[in-house]
């Protein structure tokens, strides 16, 4: 299906707007998943023609989008990644583990930024960074779309890394489902149970009566409801 190409836009606007030189794309991925991280790219571009083919990572097949992972690495002026772990997930709930992964990736640039975009609706950063929100940003931003292919392609490298170390955790198809949901990794959970790797706040054990046990409560039901929203997608 046809898609318009991403553009600077929104990153003008912000230069013209703040007057930030400085303007950092930032896209999470592993935000439903069961098991691994939830993965923050900040990428700065400045206003360069970005390389063929850049859209939401989601748009690509897997193989384009290892393809363009690594001319994007080459091509952006800097970027850096953060990563909130299944931990920190259930122990901070996922609006402040998305903000620690997007605090960890922004710091790790070699300049600070002076404006954020975002993709999607909600601000999960806040003060003291200017942030500008775009629903599907990913689609429509440069700095986004590069920073939504850089992290997806990361991401699906570590979670592959990690299915296939010492063979322990073959039987989830980490390689295949990134850790979200789908039918061999539930068939996985419902025989083996939760591994190390998996988020344990999850609503996915209320359907394990075996393994219900391990299920950690939220710290808040008011937060729980909030984020239970995506924790049902496939995002492979």
């Amino acid at each position: 299906m046809p898609y318009e190409p991403p553009t600077h836009t929104v990153e003008r606007s912000l230069r013209a707007t703040t007057g930030a030189r400085i303007v950092a794309g930032v896209d999470e991925v592993g935000r439903g998943a069961w098991a691994g991280p939830v993965t923050v790219c900040a990428a700065v571009t400045g206003l360069r023609r970005p390389p063929e083919g850049l859209t939401d990572s989601k748009l690509l097949t897997r193989l384009r989008r290892a393809q363009l992972a690594p001319v994007l690495e080459s091509w952006v002026t800097a970027h850096a990644l953060g990563h909130a772990s299944p931990r920190e997930i259930d122990d901070l709930g996922m609006t402040a583990a998305l903000r620690l992964a997007a605090l960890r990736a922004l710091e790790g640039l070699p300049v600070r930024p002076d404006a954020v975009i975002l993709d999607g609706k909600h601000d999960y950063l806040g003060a003291p960074w200017k942030v500008r929100t775009v629903i599907k940003g990913d689609q429509s931003c440069i700095a986004v779309a590069a920073a939504s292919v850089i992290a997806k392609v990361y991401r699906d490298r570590m979670m592959a890394e990690l299915g296939g170390e010492s063979g322990e955790y073959t039987d989830f198809a980490f390689g295949a489902n990134a850790g979200y949901p789908s039918p061999v990794h539930r068939a996985a959970l419902e025989e083996r149970g939760p591994t190390p790797h998996h988020r344990l706040s999850w609503a996915y054990l209320d359907a394990l009566p075996r393994w219900q046990h391990l299920k950690k409560v939220r710290f808040s039901a008011e937060a729980a409801a909030l984020e239970s929203g995506g924790q049902l997608g496939f995002e492979f």
